[in-house]
């Protein structure tokens, strides 16, 4: 007798596959529209160029001549796109002269030694200008002009090494030529790292808070334990600092004199070495070295970008370091850089436009503006309006200052329709304009319900959506916690120290939130959880799950379809680094065809699949049993079926899909799966299959396949009970 089969909008995962009796259970690269489910759109690469790093940041805008602009920030260089071209924008934070090249007989390593201090970090790049005097050499001056290297490690305040793409063969470098080394501002780690031991210490990476300062005297030996900085004022009493790659203890610290003293050199397994005045000192107190113990839970920055747009300026925001701008509709704006805004704070969390007041607003931002030792991760200030430079509070200006009280550190903030959403790791604010004298007000409407990562949250429709550790929330006028029939799924296998590298991202072409996420044991994002906050019901909410990976997300506006940004940490060919080791991402335009296109048109296939929970066949004769009162026993599960054939039914269906049965006759027992190759043309297809429960899975396995499912019908006969 054929049978329809009939199963429940989105993915449950809260139960068992045999709890999900009716409902979908798993899938991939699925989504579900009226009800069905389908396979998700393709995507198109943009441009031909990898770009370098991981990409944390996407934002678009269009000029004022009507050219359409993406910002891409990664954890290295910040781009801007257009027309299908890719532009280096990144601040300068050092122009040096002078700068001479060293290298070694059969090695591809060049030294750079530069006359005063680099202020560089393993990874961090320079680009080399001016280059001349390199002849007769491998390795001349072609060889490095207007070209970006990635520091390979920094052996000193002066010197860099960087990697060559071939060895030195012929008569070596030794301290020649000379050019100018523009150095890139650091952004940090393209992973967040936390936990104990080995990986916490401060190698590339920063914290929130942390102290710096400068070396006052210069360090010339490897055994002098006296150190002298411009000031200490915000160093403990007692504890560790780090100097280049060298960590150095001291028992004492004069604050009268900034001096630190009785300690040691090189401990935590650093090298001992010579240091220049001038160079940054870090207080390293609190992090923890490999083979040490620790007390305390220790998480270093990735590298963030926070994009926004004050008319056709991008506003771009190092995570924890400071705000520059860039003109896009400057004369010739893709030959500039983006430089600092004068007069702004140099270290803060978040920032943001705020709309249409027009205020640039800094979150988790300095107490007293330029002094980064004075970032307070609660302290929220803001410009004048129409005044991105200007922040001294006045009676005749606009610009302020608030500190919130709820919770312990500012984590985002988005902007919405009627208000500024504002989270901190345990609460939600609204902050909205109000005018003079307050310029805004601010009033708690959530607690316990702190955001989970900085880009863990999306604003639609006059509803605020976000992720946090108690789960999934929305903020419509109300807060209220959502139902979510994968959320054990999801919370069991995430990696909460990778919080910040959480990202979400809204594609209203179907009314999607996605929150793109890694998994335990992965320090990359690698998994999509997404809610269909249209179709869904407080009775029916509807979730998917997949393993879609995207570290940035940009919706349909400026641009036609979704932009989107693929992350892979072991591919390290991109188009304009010399010695890339950090990874490349690739630029997508999402919703586009049926399949992944890469550069030069080359085909990937995107798979989908979608699988029921098991299903099986209930024989009752009556509500009751022989015995009067006593229940039918013969319920569900307890009969063999027979499946002779099913009717496949596509509501679209392009190319073959893969129709599979597993079959088993009890939760626990070994499964058999038996697959089916359906066409556009086929109309039944017969199965033989016998077994107590059953689950079907749709999936397509090549490229150029598309589907979406309509209802299948089964032939399904009772077979006895064994």
């Amino acid at each position: 007798m054929l049978q329809k089969l009939g199963f429940a909008p989105g993915i449950n995962k809260q139960v068992t596959e045999t709890g999900a009796e009716g409902q979908w259970f798993d899938g991939d690269n699925v989504r579900f529209r009226y009800g069905s489910p389908e396979k998700i759109g393709g995507w198109d690469q943009l441009g031909e160029d990898k770009l370098t790093g991981a990409a944390r940041a996407l934002h678009h805008w269009d000029n004022n001549a009507g050219v359409k602009y993406a910002a891409i920030g990664t954890n290295r260089i910040l781009y801007a796109y257009s027309a299908g071209e890719y532009h280096d924008i990144h601040p300068i934070s050092k122009t040096i002269t002078g700068c001479t090249f060293s290298s070694a007989s059969g090695q591809p390593t060049v030294t750079i030694t530069f006359p005063s201090a680099h202020g560089m970090q393993e990874n961090d790049i320079v680009l080399m200008d001016a280059v001349s005097g390199l002849s007769g050499s491998t390795f001349n001056d072609a060889s490095f002009e207007d070209k970006k290297f990635m520091a390979t490690s920094v052996p000193s305040s002066t010197t860099i090494t960087v990697t060559m793409a071939t060895n030195e063969s012929g008569t070596p470098l030794s301290n020649s030529g000379s050019a100018t080394g523009k150095v890139y501002y650091h952004v940090g780690p393209s992973q967040q790292l936390g936990g104990f031991g080995w990986g916490t210490a401060n190698f590339g990476g920063t914290a929130s808070g942390i102290a710096t300062t400068t070396l006052a005297t210069a360090i010339t030996d490897i055994v002098n334990t006296t150190i002298v900085l411009t000031s200490s004022t915000a160093f403990p009493a007692s504890g560790e600092i780090r100097i280049g790659t060298e960590d150095i203890s001291y028992t004492n610290n004069n604050t009268g004199t900034g001096t630190l003293s009785g300690g040691a050199r090189g401990v935590n397994g650093t090298t001992k070495s010579t240091h220049s005045a001038g160079v940054t000192v870090s207080d390293i107190s609190a992090y923890v070295a490999w083979g040490e113990s620790s007390s305390d839970d220790v998480t270093l920055n990735p590298g963030l970008w926070v994009l926004d747009n004050f008319g056709t300026k991008l506003i771009a925001l190092i995570y924890n370091g400071p705000c520059f701008e860039w003109d896009s509709s400057a004369t010739n704006a893709t030959a500039t850089r983006a430089t600092i805004i004068a007069n702004a704070p140099t270290a803060s969390r978040h920032v943001l436009v705020s709309t249409p007041d027009r205020h640039l607003v800094f979150f988790g931002t300095e107490t007293t503006v330029g002094d980064a030792t004075t970032q307070d991760d609660m302290f929220i200030r803001f410009s004048t309006q129409e005044n991105i430079e200007e922040y001294t509070v006045k009676a005749e200006n606009t610009a302020g200052t608030q500190r919130l009280a709820a919770g312990s550190k500012i984590m985002g903030a988005f902007k919405g329709r009627d208000a500024i959403y504002v989270w901190t790791d345990t609460s939600l604010f609204l902050m909205q304009f109000v005018g003079q004298p307050f310029t805004f007000s601010f009033s708690q409407v959530g607690t316990n319900c702190g955001l989970l990562g900085k880009n863990a949250a999306v604003e639609v429709d006059g509803a605020a959506y976000w992720m946090s550790e108690n789960g999934f929330f929305v903020y419509d006028g109300q807060l209220k916690s959502m139902p979510c029939l994968v959320e054990d799924y999801v919370f069991d296998d995430l990696n909460t120290t990778s919080r910040d590298l959480i990202n979400c991202g809204l594609n209203n072409l179907f009314t999607e939130i996605n929150w793109f996420y890694c998994t335990n044991g992965s320090n990359v994002v690698d998994r999509v959880v997404t809610y269909n906050y249209l179709e869904s019901s407080r009775e029916r909410p509807i979730w998917t799950v997949g393993s879609l990976a995207r570290t940035a997300w940009q919706d349909s506006a400026v641009f036609s379809k979704p932009h989107a940004c693929y992350y892979n940490v072991s591919d390290n060919a991109s188009f304009d680094v010399v010695g890339n080791t950090d990874g490349s991402t690739i630029y997508y335009a999402q919703e586009t065809g049926t399949d992944q296109i890469n550069a030069g048109g080359a085909v990937t296939a995107v798979l989908a699949r979608i699988s029921s929970g098991d299903f099986d066949i209930t024989q009752k004769r009556s509500s009751t049993g022989a015995v009067a009162g006593m229940p039918d026993l013969r319920g569900d599960g307890e009969y063999i079926m027979r499946i002779s054939r099913f009717i496949p039914d596509f509501i679209s269906q392009t190319g073959n899909t893969q129709v599979s049965f597993t079959t088993r006759d009890y939760p626990n027992s070994s499964a058999t799966t038996t697959n089916f190759t359906t066409t556009t043309t086929t109309d039944k297809v017969d199965t033989r299959l016998r077994a107590r429960s059953i689950a079907i899975k749709v999936a397509n396995t090549a490229a150029a396949e598309d589907w979406k499912l309509g209802t299948f019908r089964l032939d399904i006969h009772p077979g006895g009970r064994r």
